[in-house]
């Protein structure tokens, strides 16, 4: 609901490639955050934490290699964001890059210290009051995420495109500041054993969810500029954090579970999974397939909630009527259909090549979830305009 008001702000008008940030720093939280608290949830739950002196040496750790990737993503998303909006439009200004540099990398760094912190003291909670951390922390990191991620690039872009027109140097001091700091979370993540594999084999997952996030961020772009479709910045937020929410929760379950039966790559005597199966994930009497539609289940009366609340708070610029209600919740279904699909698939996947879901599949769900869910709304949006159920409101 944030995003109602942020997107009138001086620098969301006159710096529009703002928006193409908005996925893919929201999709930190899929990146790094709730990778993080599936890794440590994982990690807590087959006993990996018990002892003090490695449980504070794992928490400095994780904690210093999410300001590293924090930082690293923050810098290719204001790149991404600096391309895909000069493509379109033919024209550059390099004060706008910097602005999206020194805005990206500041809330990238800022929002995974906050957030990080918050996993950590939840995760160590849930496990002192015997609660399974599987199903709170990621839940919570994707809900604060994009809350905390929002309010600090509005506000961090905001106040810099305000000071950059009294000292244009400032934003470049941001950029450095922060670039100077990365070999120091470096050598700190690098200490620990069970960071250094994953800061040596990590990149790849975060880079290319960034990369997708971004191109959902392009379709934002592209539709809020339209004023005919300017409702949309209020949903996106909602329809994307609510689905990777739930995927997110699906997919750090079957990863404990995996991990609770052997190590990545161990023969584990599970079925292979060649690609997606509607019935294996949702209709067998295994614990995940319950889990799965149990949390299918959650979708109509979760959006339900916050599209009550955008009503009555008067939110954006789109009139709730009954068609709209329909076909926003057709596009939410499909998408929490089709994430818990692949995220069956992919875990088991990666599993059998060795390859560890807790570093691996949450990234990749959520991007596919932000991508998904913008794609989704913006072609529901412009259907609903075809069809003839326009904003009578648009502007106000």
């Amino acid at each position: 609901m944030l995003s109602l008001y942020f997107q009138h702000w001086d620098v969301f008008t006159n710096v529009t490639e703002v928006f193409i940030l908005v996925p893919a720093l929201l999709g930190l939280k899929g990146n790094l955050e709730m990778t993080l608290a599936s890794r440590l949830s994982t990690a807590a739950n087959i006993g990996q934490m018990e002892n003090a002196k490695e449980k504070w040496a794992m928490i400095v750790g994780n904690m210093a290699l999410i300001q590293v990737q924090a930082t690293v993503v923050g810098f290719l998303a204001s790149i991404a964001a600096v391309i895909f909006g000069w493509i379109p439009d033919g024209h550059f200004l390099i004060e706008h890059a910097v602005l999206l540099c020194a805005s990206s990398v500041a809330t990238a760094f800022i929002a995974s210290l906050i957030l990080g912190l918050v996993m950590i003291g939840v995760i160590l909670g849930s496990k002192k009051l015997g609660i399974n951390p599987d199903n709170v922390s990621t839940p919570i990191a994707a809900s604060l995420g994009d809350l905390v991620t929002l309010a600090l690039l509005s506000g961090i872009s905001w106040g810099l495109y305000k000071e950059m027109k009294i000292n244009v140097f400032v934003n470049l001091i941001v950029c450095l500041l922060f670039i100077a700091l990365l070999p120091v979370w470096f050598i700190i993540a690098r200490k620990n054993p069970a960071t250094r594999q994953v800061l040596a084999t990590g990149w790849e997952p975060v880079i290319i969810a960034m990369a997708i996030s971004s191109v959902g961020g392009l379709i934002l772009d592209k539709t809020v500029s339209d004023p005919n479709f300017a409702g949309i910045a209020v949903f996106t937020p909602v329809i994307n954090g609510v689905g990777g929410n739930l995927v997110a929760v699906q997919a750090s379950r079957i990863s404990t579970y995996l991990h609770m039966m052997g190590s990545p790559g161990d023969d584990i005597g599970l079925v292979s999974r060649k690609c997606p199966s509607p019935c294996r994930t949702f209709f067998t009497s295994d614990v995940n397939s319950r889990s799965a539609r149990v949390l299918f289940l959650l979708v109509v009366p979760g959006h339900l909630i916050f599209l009550y609340t955008i009503n009555a708070l008067k939110g954006g610029h789109t009139t709730m009527t009954m068609i709209f209600m329909v076909f926003y919740m057709m596009a939410a279904l499909l998408q929490v259909l089709v994430l818990l699909l692949i995220a069956d698939w992919m875990i088991h996947w990666m599993w059998s090549r060795g390859m560890d879901p807790d570093n691996f599949s949450i990234p990749y769900l959520t991007a596919l979830g932000d991508l998904l869910g913008t794609g989704l709304l913006a072609l529901s949006f412009h259907v609903l305009w075809l069809i003839g159920d326009r904003d009578t409101d648009v502007g106000d």
